[in-house]
Parts: C-alpha cells; sequence; structure tokens
C-alpha cells in the first residue's frame, strides 16, 4: 500500500496496519461471521442451553403475519446467494434448521399468532396525524403482546409491520436523523419513533422484540424514496436479509453466536460504552448511560444521573461524583451478571473524557480494586488516506497522527471479500487516547474486533464499535422511559 501525505505532516505521522481481528464460534474461528457460522455452528453450540427451539409469537395484519411465516418457512431451506464476482460478500444463507448452521428451528402455532384486520391501520392512517398513528399503533402491538406473553410461552415477539405503518416509519427516517455527531440524541419535535417507543413501552413484557417490515420478505413492497421521486429504498439481497434477521432472533432467543476472541493471558475484560441523551419533554439536561460488554458480547444496560453541557466543548460531560457513580454501579452489575469483577476496564465515549470525568472514573476503579483502566473517545474523522489503485484505504489501516491521536478505517478494502463492501467514499474514525494504560496499536486493535459484535449485522465492517454502537441505540429507547421506571438490563431489549 503506498499512501500520501503532505510534506509537513509526514514528519509526525506512521502507518500501521492491523490485520482482519478472527472471532470465535462453535468448534474454531474465523474472520468472518456467515463463514465461521456455516463452517463452525454458533459458539454455544455444545451448550445445553444453546436455543435449539425458538418459539415466536407474531402480531400484525393477515397479509403480514402470513407473509412473514412464508418467508421464515421459505429460510428453513437455502437461499441461493446473490450473483456477484465476489463470493465472500454474498454467501449463501444455509437455511435454519436444526441440521444447519445454527442447530436451531424457528416454531409456533396458532396460538401465538394474533391479527389486526388492516382496516384498523387503514382507519388510523386516513383519519388521524402521523403522531397519533404511531403512538395507537404502539399500544394496538402492546396490547397482543402483552397477551402473548401472558398465555404462552415464546422466547421472542415478532412485530409484522403492516405497510402504512412501514410507510410512515421510513417518512420519518428521511425527514430527520435520530442522532447528531455531537454525541447528542436529537429529540425530533412532534415526531415520534415507532421502534424504539414500542419497545421502550413493551419493556414489561419482558421478551425481546424483532421488527419485519414487508419487503424483507416481498421485494414488491419496498418503500419509495421520499427525496428521489421513482426511487425505491435499497434492499440488501435476499441471503443478507435472512442471514441477519435469523442471526438476530437466535441472538435475541439466549443464544451466543460468536464472541470476541481471548488469550488464557490475557486480562478479563469489561468494555463500556457512554453515550448522552435529551428526556424527549426536553425538560431535563442530559443523562448519561452505559452499556457494558464483555468479549461474549453479553451486554448490562446502566441508567446514570444528569450530565452538563462544558462550557469548553459544548459537549455533555460528568461531574466527578457522576462519573464515579455510573461506574461503580456499572460494575456492581457486572458482578452481579457474571459473578466476578473484571480486571481491566475500557470506556469508550464519543465526547473526550474531560478531567472531572477522568478523576471520577479512576476513583471508581481505585475503589473496585480494577487492576487497568483505559478511557478513550472515538468519532468520525474528516480526514482521510488515499491509495493507489480503484479502490480506498484497507480496514484496519492505523494512521499514527500524534501521542494521543490515531485514524483508523474501520470501514475500508477488506482483502477477504476482494474489494470495497460501501457505497461511499469511507471516513476513518479517529481514536483519542484520553488516558489509557495500553499502546494505542493494542488500543485499535480492540476496537476494531468490537466492530464486529453488531448482533443485527452479519457484515462485520460496521463503523464504530459496539460499545458506542450499542450506547447509541439504547439512549434513543430511553427518552421514551421516565426515570421512575425500571428498564431491562439486557442488551436484546434494544436492538
Amino acid at each position: 500500500m503506498i499512501y500520501h501525505f503532505s510534506k509537513r505532516c509526514t514528519q509526525a505521522m506512521r502507518v500501521d496496519f492491523l490485520n482482519e481481528p478472527e472471532l470465535e464460534f462453535g468448534v474454531s474461528k474465523h474472520v468472518d461471521i456467515r463463514f465461521g457460522l456455516m463452517n463452525y455452528g454458533p459458539l454455544d453450540i455444545a451448550s445445553n442451553t444453546a436455543p435449539t427451539q425458538i418459539k415466536y409469537g407474531i402480531v400484525g395484519t393477515p397479509e403480514t403475519v402470513e407473509g412473514v411465516e412464508a418467508w421464515f418457512d421459505r429460510c428453513k431451506e437455502e437461499i441461493p446467494p446473490k450473483p456477484s464476482k465476489q463470493p465472500n460478500l454474498f454467501p449463501n444463507f444455509p437455511g435454519f434448521e436444526l441440521d444447519s448452521c445454527f442447530h436451531s428451528t424457528l416454531v409456533t402455532d396458532s396460538r401465538m399468532k394474533r391479527t389486526i384486520p388492516q382496516r384498523t391501520f387503514d382507519e388510523l392512517s386516513s383519519n388521524y396525524q402521523p403522531n397519533q398513528v404511531i403512538s395507537a399503533c404502539v399500544e394496538i402491538f402492546l396490547k397482543e403482546f402483552t397477551y402473548l406473553t401472558q398465555n404462552t410461552d415464546v422466547d421472542v415477539l415478532i412485530c409484522a409491520v403492516p405497510i402504512n405503518l412501514a410507510k410512515l416509519i421510513f417518512l420519518y427516517d428521511e425527514e430527520e436523523p435520530g442522532i447528531t455527531d455531537d454525541d447528542t440524541t436529537t429529540v425530533r419535535e412532534k415526531k415520534l419513533d415507532f421502534h424504539d417507543l414500542l419497545k421502550a413501552r413493551a419493556m414489561h413484557v419482558k421478551k425481546p422484540i424483532q421488527l419485519i417490515l414487508p419487503a424483507t420478505y416481498d421485494v414488491s413492497k419496498r418503500i419509495h424514496q421520499k427525496q428521489r421521486l421513482g426511487y425505491f429504498r435499497q434492499l440488501q439481497d435476499e441471503a443478507t436479509r435472512a442471514w441477519n434477521i435469523h442471526t438476530a432472533l437466535y441472538y435475541k432467543a439466549g443464544g451466543t453466536p460468536w464472541r470476541l476472541v481471548r488469550e488464557p493471558s490475557e486480562l478479563t475484560v469489561c468494555y463500556v460504552g457512554v453515550s448522552f441523551y435529551k428526556s424527549l419533554e426536553e425538560t431535563m439536561m442530559l443523562t448519561s448511560m452505559a452499556e457494558v460488554f464483555n468479549e461474549r458480547g453479553q451486554g448490562v444496560i446502566v441508567r446514570g444521573g444528569i450530565a452538563d453541557i462544558s462550557k469548553n466543548d459544548r459537549r455533555p460531560h460528568l461531574s466527578e461524583s457522576d462519573a464515579h457513580d455510573l461506574l461503580c454501579f456499572a460494575l456492581d452489575l457486572y458482578k452481579a451478571e457474571h459473578h466476578t469483577l473484571p480486571a481491566r476496564v475500557v470506556i469508550h465515549k464519543t465526547s473526550k473524557h474531560n478531567e472531572s470525568e477522568k478523576e471520577g472514573f479512576q476513583a471508581a476503579i481505585k475503589e473496585k480494586a480494577i487492576h487497568s483502566v483505559d478511557l478513550i473517545s472515538v468519532d468520525k474523522s474528516f480526514s482521510r488516506l488515499f491509495r493507489l489503485g480503484a479502490y480506498p484505504p484497507l480496514r484496519g489501516t492505523l494512521l499514527h497522527l500524534d501521542e494521543k491521536s490515531h485514524l483508523i478505517y474501520t470501514r475500508g478494502s477488506v482483502d477477504f471479500f476482494s474489494t470495497y463492501p460501501g457505497m461511499y467514499v469511507p471516513r476513518p474514525l479517529i481514536m483519542y487516547c484520553d488516558d489509557v494504560e495500553q499502546t494505542p496499536k493494542f488500543l485499535a486493535k480492540e476496537i476494531l474486533a468490537l466492530t464486529k459484535m453488531n448482533w443485527n449485522s452479519t457484515q462485520f465492517d460496521n463503523f464504530f464499535p459496539i460499545t458506542v454502537e450499542a450506547s447509541r441505540n439504547v439512549a434513543k429507547i430511553l427518552r421514551y422511559i421516565d426515570l421512575k421506571e425500571s428498564i431491562e438490563p439486557r442488551y436484546s431489549y434494544y436492538m
């Protein structure tokens, strides 16, 4: 690889390359999630607790329930790959059955199905404003989900979204983003998000929910783009859709598809992502939360205290005492979940750790007798590297700007795919070593590996590590939940 820099910059910079991290599956390791599952099975393949039979309850219109069921039946057999010159990028889906790679199957019966007349959604869509429609639809689905969890032993709940509700969901998605680059969840004024509101309101049913849109199982029901008339929203190929949906269902049913590779000599690690969000009414200052992950990807959700906007960088930050209390509470929950404390803690934020946060986190580490801690902030970078040839820099390219600042390509050209799998010129992620004990290269390797721990995607080039990605996803849902209400601690309820 040859990269170009200005003469002024090259004296202080150097480039490293990080090999693609492997993941651990049932009987071996692989760099790719789909090939790892196909060849070696899920991580818990030999466990007695692996979900070999996933009982799903489903709610929707007669048409959407029938459509989802028919597609699930189709996915029991092989889904052929998308025709491509890069077969590793678009593999086939081998089927979801006991004799296939997941060694699991989806089952349901008439008691686990609840249908709602299509006219109910038609009347709502024609007579009420979008916010009212979304609120009413959430209550309709919530009522049926409550019935299913009280009267059946379902493992997961399927929301088979009606087409007119799907159009409304995408209308909002195109009009306004959900999260800004300044680490603050934007509140859509007078607009509600169906996905987030449903998951927030359904916390009490204590079963994970999977939304399935009509286009997932019927491409003729793709949604038109509002801003480009005559164009449809982009849709993944069917095999990829099957991989993503079934992997998510396996995880939500309690399975562990894969995990990070950890050498026996390495310290046990707890990865924490800290994010901030505004209350729905915008009457409260930004509030912090943390998502705790171990190498198996088992997360614990923690809702923290009030945050303040710093006068120095106009970003949300915690006070020293709140940072201390947040991490102590997170580690207490971690111990309750895993019966032990980690030897090392890694904290990821998308705003730099200020002195108050550093002192608070370090005090918690000392109080809990943790061996070591690394405080890191990550964000999108506007700097780019240019590589000779037709493709962008390789994923894993690491540019050291100075002692504390480093650029890492978590998206880019991938040797295993023999191509760059994205649509646009990739941007690198910038990593700031705010207060660290490990080397920048070691920390960058961890971030690269953590981008592969997203249970909603089986293509392994996610931009942010799961710590940050999950904390943002959780924040979008928590803003719909009153601070006095209890929340589910498992990440499967938020994804």
